[in-house]
């Protein structure tokens, strides 16, 4: 294996100087397209900062794999695989909503090694790596003390796609219902790090890809919290749907979930 010191170093790098890129160019967009639903988004600051990151990550491991969100796959067939987000929350961004980040992630084996998120609006350095904790801005971080859902403070997103049957509606109603309060802000990966440091006690969603989690659940789960299918499953980067929780709550949250609506 590789020296995981070296490449959390230069995910690190990596996320924020794209991340500072990113804040550059608040409300000097250039460019804004769409990738098939009108609500999904990207922007020329979202290519520009993935042109970072893979420039950084190809500049010294010119022979591992990346699975970025605009650019795809770009296999060189080996073990190690980065799987990068360029700019989380470009709804957010494009409307100057200071709520966005950019997440690297390194995957080896069937296990994410190093997670990576950065907040350039906070100046928030989310890390963790695997078997060794999770850290924001080098402080060690935990989830939650809440023991029922009754005293959480929940988070949820919705998928881009609006046809066929709206996904999550029906267990955003139920979690209202149940939770002290449900949160949207847009940004999953966000999401995961604000449930590894104790300010969300639980976190679902439906529809994702692997670079909204990827970084996120290793964060999460180095911070001693739970991640899970809605049903309770084990959990991977490929899967569609998520749930993250402080641990505490988990079975209460996952016993009121379902995945049965359809994501087109």
């Amino acid at each position: 294996m590789e020296d995981l010191s070296k490449i959390k170093a230069v995910a690190e790098k990596a996320a924020q100087d794209a991340g500072n890129y990113v804040l550059e160019h608040v409300g000097k967009l250039k460019e804004i397209s769409h990738k098939g639903a009108f609500t999904n988004l990207v922007t020329d600051v979202d290519k520009g900062s993935e042109k970072i990151i893979l420039g950084a990550i190809q500049k010294e491991f010119p022979e591992h794999s990346i699975l970025a969100e605009e650019s795809g796959e770009h296999s060189q067939g080996n073990a190690y695989r980065w799987v990068v987000d360029p700019l989380d929350g470009t709804t957010n961004f494009t409307h100057g909503l200071p709520i966005f980040c950019t997440s690297i992630a390194v995957y080896h084996g069937d296990s994410v090694k190093i997670g990576v998120i950065f907040d350039p609006n906070k100046n928030e350095l989310f890390t963790a790596e695997e078997g060794k904790g999770a850290f924001l801005n080098g402080k060690k971080i935990n989830v939650s003390k809440a023991k029922s859902l009754s005293e959480s403070l929940i988070v949820t997103g919705f998928a881009y796609s609006i046809e066929g049957k709206i996904a999550n509606i029906e267990n955003f109603a139920t979690m209202i219902s149940k939770a002290q309060a449900v949160r949207r802000l847009g940004s999953a990966a966000l999401d995961l790090c604000y449930v590894a440091c104790g300010r969300f006690d639980g976190f679902w969603e439906l529809g994702l890809s692997p670079w909204d989690t990827a970084a996120g659940e290793l964060i999460a789960r180095e911070a001693g919290g739970k991640v899970t299918t809605l049903e309770g499953a084990r959990f991977d980067i490929f899967n569609k749907e998520i749930l993250a929780t402080n641990r505490l709550i988990h079975d209460e949250m996952s016993s009121l979930l379902s995945n049965d609506e359809e994501i087109k």
